[in-house]
């Protein structure tokens, strides 16, 4: 039994690190003989698992990451809670898991912040609760062929600014020699294997003096594909927002919200294959995702050339705009005429 604190927790809200702190508990459900139970309240931040688990050993694994903000009324809001929900039962149905349904997600979500509302980082902070459910094939197998038993957690945890200090541009360079993800593959699924395999040429990119890197289609080495774990996009010089679309890129809910305010604010908006030559096109460069919303892009390196973007320090000004835009509706200082921010009941 949790007993639910009331006091905000004790933390110095200005100051948090984009990083995982412990909370009051998390939530576990689990998939037992064709159904899910209804849910265990858990304090402990470690889970018990099978040494011959599924998740360990083959890789059934997938996983979400949404955010939870303070309005200036003091109630909490979530962001596109809906999106993640349906992603997340796509990415489990490609991997053969169990789904975990709409609702109940939805339903998870609320408690888990209920339950851990001390921890919402305060309106003007610049901080969210950050919110990680995952799901994973428990079932003691040697072979390799689905689980029977599964596991949906949510966990949950405050967390400060992707940058601190405002918008940082990063520097790309593109990774000819390394593949995020084959088509027809899971890259358009956020499964774990995804990441855990584009740390070797993240890894080589920062030792060379990079932020991250941009790939390209496995087959052809012709179009971009994402910029690490993000979309991409670019600002061309006649104002259009072009992002690249193909089976193997990672639908980005942040990306879908950044074309429609986008064509809001007068862009044609083309989400098509984007060729690696339109690089010297673009005005403005971006990568997209929950944990920074936008990390603009200063130059990306092709073989023997540069491009630059901007001035080289500072935001270009429609990606400004559009990240403005996007954080203003989160955190709710305007109007969400699209519907994508949920009142949680905290009560």
């Amino acid at each position: 039994m949790v007993t639910l604190k009331l006091n905000k927790a004790d933390l110095n809200w200005g100051e948090l690190p984009f990083s995982y702190i412990k909370t009051d508990c998390h939530l576990e459900y689990y998939f037992r003989d064709g159904a899910w139970d209804n849910g265990t309240v858990v304090e402990d931040d470690r889970i018990n698992l099978s040494v011959a688990a599924t998740c360990l050993h083959y890789g059934q694994e997938c996983f979400e990451g949404l955010k939870v903000f303070e309005a200036p009324d003091g109630s909490a809001r979530v962001f596109r809670i809906e999106e993640n929900a349906r992603r997340m039962i796509r990415s489990a149905e490609k991997i053969h898991m169990a789904p975990f349904p709409e609702e109940m997600f939805i339903d998870a979500i609320y408690k888990l912040v209920k339950l851990n509302k001390r921890f919402i980082p305060p309106h003007g902070s610049g901080a969210s609760l950050y919110i990680r459910p995952l799901i994973l094939g428990i079932s003691s197998l040697i072979g390799v062929k689905p689980s029977t038993d599964y596991l949906f957690m949510a966990m949950c945890t405050p967390a400060g600014p992707y940058f601190k200090g405002g918008l940082k541009p990063i520097k790309l360079i593109v990774a000819e020699e390394f593949d995020r993800a084959a088509p027809f593959g899971v890259g358009d699924v956020k499964v774990g294997g995804n990441y855990a395999a584009g740390l070797r040429a993240t890894i080589t990119a920062q030792n060379a003096g990079y932020s991250e890197v941009l790939y390209l289609d496995a087959g052809n080495k012709e179009y971009i594909d994402e910029s690490g774990p993000a979309n991409f996009f670019g600002i061309t010089q006649d104002n259009k927002y072009i992002t690249p679309n193909s089976n193997s890129i990672l639908p980005s809910v942040t990306n879908n919200c950044l074309m429609t305010i986008a064509k809001d604010m007068g862009l044609k908006v083309e989400h098509r294959p984007v060729n690696v030559d339109e690089l010297p096109t673009l005005k403005e460069a971006g990568c997209c995702g929950t944990a920074a919303v936008i990390t603009p892009v200063k130059s990306i390196t092709y073989r023997d050339k540069t491009y630059k973007y901007g001035d080289g320090v500072n935001v270009g000004t429609i990606s400004l705009e559009l990240y403005k835009r996007l954080t203003d509706i989160q955190n709710g200082l305007a109007e969400d005429k699209y519907e994508w921010t949920r009142k949680i009941p905290l009560d």
